[in-house]
């Protein structure tokens, strides 16, 4: 049978989300679950959920728990991983500040700007010790990643081990939030009073959803690009086949232009939807760190509530300790979703056939005009054979232009972050579009070397 390696299985959110998901499957039953965390006492509380879940719902597992994940690797067909060096939350704020102390307001800090590289080189040295560890343990595996940078990370298990690898994300569903927004009046969508865009605000968040899955059932999007910077190719109507990009060009300008409006300002001026919303777009665009215009202002660019998600990640770890002790009911986790991480298990173990909306994988020639073998996202297809991209062609070259830089960037930062090259990590802040300032990248990051001495070995040996 199907044996499951998950690293990280004491998160509160993944050990919700993607191990109810598997431990629901008919398809698995049978199967082994290994469940690895540094943190013994979330391994414990999610160890405990993931034993009373394979004994209601009959599902005939094989589930043991480990500290450490060389316990967990030998013969694995799938390695699930979603690891953060942390504490996340305290770690992206500090991130977010050590900029600022040198003039350098980068939008979101969590993917690109400075903050996405030290991000990448904090959360690189633990993962690349897994997969060297799987080319011996279970060379044949597939890893399956959900840690964030998706691009950077993917990129350093492609080009720096013998390990398969995809990366999975939600962001595509943002695009669809959106478009089921404009095209409401024509889909029949129901937009709740209050809704005010996709930013990560978890107010929003029951809001968006509605809108999501209305649109998810009625649409049919493809998009293409990187991971939180993707770009919307096609948009057809389930039902009838029709071609509703025109009807998206006129519709979304009707509505209020405080709804995304950088999304808004960009799909202008390129006449390319992007998707991840502006929380995530902001990122990656040249035009959103100016300290003399202050666009983050402008299109109203919301940071991230690091104390309140803390919060809420300790909330969300004490109700599942009420679930494994059988104070609380299982019955919401009957219908979660594992972002795609069990449709991917599911058919590359039974040899069956998947349609995924949105993957991250080796360019291959997907899209003819990004570079080959750096990291993009696009739908694909999953079988028995493995996780095969659907070609989508180019992306218009101003989009690709702007795609190329990121690439390039993110390979960069990862041979720095991997091979620990001062360097390399100082030209990946000089080229990225939020740095400005010569000095400033230099200062920036001797702060961020010396503040995350202990997380970043490979700089200090």
């Amino acid at each position: 049978m199907t044996i499951i390696t998950v690293i990280g299985a004491g998160s509160a959110s993944f050990g919700e989300n993607t191990l109810s998901a598997i431990l629901r499957s008919k398809k698995l039953k049978g199967s082994t679950l290994r469940l690895v965390d540094r943190n013994t006492q979330s391994l414990d509380i999610v160890h405990r959920l993931a034993n009373r879940l394979n004994k209601e719902w009959d599902s005939g597992f094989i589930i043991s728990a480990h500290a450490n994940h060389k316990d967990a690797l030998d013969g694995a067909d799938f390695v699930v991983s979603a690891i953060e060096v942390g504490p996340r939350e305290e770690l992206w704020k500090s991130d977010y500040d050590i900029t600022l102390k040198y003039g350098v307001h980068q939008p979101y800090a969590e993917n690109g700007g400075p903050g996405g590289f030290i991000h990448t080189a904090r959360n690189i040295m633990p993962l690349m010790e897994i997969v060297r560890d799987m080319e011996h343990a279970c060379p044949d595996a597939w890893f399956i990643n959900f840690t964030n940078p998706m691009v950077r990370i993917c990129d350093a298990i492609n080009r720096h081990s013998k390990i398969k690898v995809v990366g999975l994300c939600h962001q595509i569903y943002a695009g669809y939030g959106m478009v089921g927004v404009a095209l409401a009046k024509e889909l029949g969508i129901h937009v709740p009073n209050g809704l005010e865009g996709m930013h990560a605000d978890v107010i929003q968040h029951p809001l968006q959803h509605e809108v999501k899955q209305q649109a998810v059932a009625l649409l049919d999007i493809r998009a293409a690009g990187t991971n939180h910077f993707t770009w919307i190719m096609s948009v057809h109507d389930k039902r009838t086949g029709e071609d509703l990009y025109p009807l998206l060009k006129k519709r979304f300008f009707e509505l209020d232009e405080k709804f995304e409006p950088l999304t808004r300002r960009i799909f202008r001026d390129f006449g390319l939807f992007p998707v991840p919303g502006d929380t995530h777009l902001c990122e990656y665009l040249p035009w959103m760190s100016d300290s003399a215009t202050k666009p983050w202002e402008k299109f109203n660019i919301r940071l991230y509530d690091w104390e309140l998600m803390a919060g809420l990640r300790d909330f969300s770890l004490d109700r599942l300790n009420e679930m494994a002790n059988g104070g609380m009911t299982i019955e919401s986790l009957l219908d979660t979703d594992s972002e795609g991480a069990l449709e991917m298990i599911e058919n590359i173990s039974g040899a069956g056939n998947h349609y995924h909306l949105a993957a991250n994988l080796p360019n291959k020639g997907q899209i003819s005009n990004l570079p080959l073998n750096t990291i993009v996202e696009t739908p694909v297809m999953v079988d028995g054979a493995g996780i095969h991209p659907v070609h989508v062609g180019p992306l218009p070259e101003p989009v690709a232009e702007l795609c190329r830089r990121e690439l390039m960037i993110a390979q960069l930062g990862v041979d720095a972050a991997v091979e620990g090259n001062y360097e390399k990590a100082l030209q990946c802040l000089l080229l990225d579009p939020v740095i400005s300032d010569l000095d400033s990248a230099k200062l920036i990051l001797d702060d961020y070397l010396k503040t995350y001495k202990e997380h970043l070995p490979q700089f200090w040996s």
